[in-house]
């Protein structure tokens, strides 16, 4: 047997979605959440310094919920494709990603990875050194920026998940459409409501930390699986 056949005889078993795991992972990420979310608003009575810890650990778990996203646009977490794209959709909007968009523009993502005649779908803007130093002085200038940390990890989030993932891409189908005004009413009647029942700021101070620091975390571990 070759080492090739001997690893696909060892990962075989876990090709196939497995609803008793599917179902646990989702009690020990969404209730931990949801439950640091709630005893981040009780600390705040407290000390804001507590408030920050926990909404820390609560943006790692949104991490997790946005990686019960990804597999869902891959159609692995049920085996049900009706599923995934409920539970994607679900996930998409306390992600604020739209889960038929996201999941388009990561399939292309995944067909073109590394193919430099593919670039600009669903990837990271990368430049090789010859495009770098034949181009103008503004694009070069632009390019640092977009790779600087304080941008690309502070700004960033704040453009892809605010901004830009509000908008319809060119060339979006029906479906595709409908999804993200669905995710975006939604969006905005959830952060609506939880403003109207705890009041804006509370809602910011402890929602305002766990977008920005899942939001990096989750550019970074992109960028550290795109990069070429």
């Amino acid at each position: 047997m070759t080492k090739q056949n001997n690893l696909r005889k060892h990962i075989a078993p876990y090709e196939k979605p497995n609803i008793q795991s599917s179902i646990w992972q989702l009690i020990n990420t969404f209730v931990p959440f949801f439950m640091l979310w709630f005893l981040a608003y009780q600390s705040l009575s407290i000390s804001y310094v507590l408030t920050f810890g926990l909404s820390t650990i609560a943006a790692g778990f949104l991490v997790r919920i946005f990686i019960i996203f990804h597999d869902c646009c891959h159609q692995s977490f049920f085996k049900n494709q009706h599923a995934n794209k409920i539970l994607g959709t679900i996930t998409g909007i306390l992600t604020l990603c739209p889960y038929e968009q996201w999941r388009r523009s990561h399939s292309i993502h995944h067909a073109t990875s590394s193919n430099l005649n593919k670039r600009g779908t669903g990837d990271v803007w990368v430049l090789t050194v010859e495009e770098y130093l034949s181009s103008p002085l503004w694009l070069r200038l632009a390019y640092r920026m977009y790779r600087n940390p304080f941008v690309m990890f502070g700004l960033g989030p704040i453009y892809i998940f605010l901004i830009s993932y509000r908008f319809n891409v060119k060339g979006a189908r029906l479906k595709e459409r409908i999804n993200i005004y669905i995710t975006n009413l939604s969006v905005v009647g959830l952060a609506g409501l939880l403003c109207w029942t705890i009041g804006w700021e509370p809602f910011l101070m402890i929602q305002g930390p766990i977008f920005l620091i899942s939001g990096s975390v989750g550019i970074w571990l992109f960028l550290c699986t795109t990069s070429v």
